[in-house]
């Protein structure tokens, strides 16, 4: 890939946000909770920084609001919930890319130790 037809590189936040989404569907609380757990509690999404990246993420297509919920016993109204759309899975691969790549370079480079 060309470095002029490259994605920007995501912001932390929004890649653990579509790392999660890919999974399955989620509401704002249970993705803080899921990036929590997926990093080992290195990173800690607050709800201003999960907001302002899913509002950016619904304004890229990335993401999508739905309507499905769960049963109403196991749900809250207030809560919103999100899917991943095929343009933000296309560009969390992209992301995975990039990083795979700076892995390589890092490695070759001598900045990184080769797998044993």
């Amino acid at each position: 890939m060309d470095i002029v037809d490259a994605p920007a590189p995501l912001t932390p936040a929004v890649f653990h946000i579509l790392m999660v989404l890919a999974e399955n569907d989620q509401h704002g609380y249970a993705i803080i909770q899921a990036v929590h757990k997926l990093t080992q509690g290195k990173v800690r999404l607050g709800p201003g920084t999960l907001y302002r990246s899913i509002q950016r993420m619904l304004e890229d297509g990335y993401v999508v609001e739905i309507d499905d919920r769960p049963a109403p016993e196991e749900d809250d109204e207030r809560r919103r919930y999100y899917r991943l759309t095929p343009l933000g899975r296309k560009v969390a691969r992209a992301e995975v890319e990039r990083l795979a790549d700076l892995v390589r370079l890092a490695r070759a480079s001598g900045l990184m130790p080769r797998k044993a």
